[in-house]
């Protein structure tokens, strides 16, 4: 089953995708890693960040892998670069 998500997209990610924000239509369940990859087949050029992004599901941080989402229609997913250039 899939659902609705508003991915958020903060500084380099949204000068990588073009946009600050969009909904985009994933499974219900579905692992950090694959909800990141489906977002990089969306815009490909963020897949040069993919290393240093911080993800955060209903505004709580997740880390890239096989952590489980259980995603519902309306969550918000926020792509969060790192902050300074380190």
């Amino acid at each position: 089953m899939s659902c609705e998500v508003e991915v958020l997209y903060f500084a380099r990610s949204a000068e990588l995708a073009g946009v600050r924000t969009e909904t985009i239509s994933v499974p219900q369940h579905i692992t950090s890693l694959q909800l990141w990859e489906e977002i990089v087949k969306k815009h490909p050029s963020l897949a040069a960040i993919q290393d240093q992004v911080v993800f955060a599901v209903r505004q709580e941080y997740v880390l890239l892998g096989e952590q489980l989402l259980d995603l519902r229609s309306g969550d918000e997913v926020a792509i969060i670069p790192p902050i300074s250039g380190g």
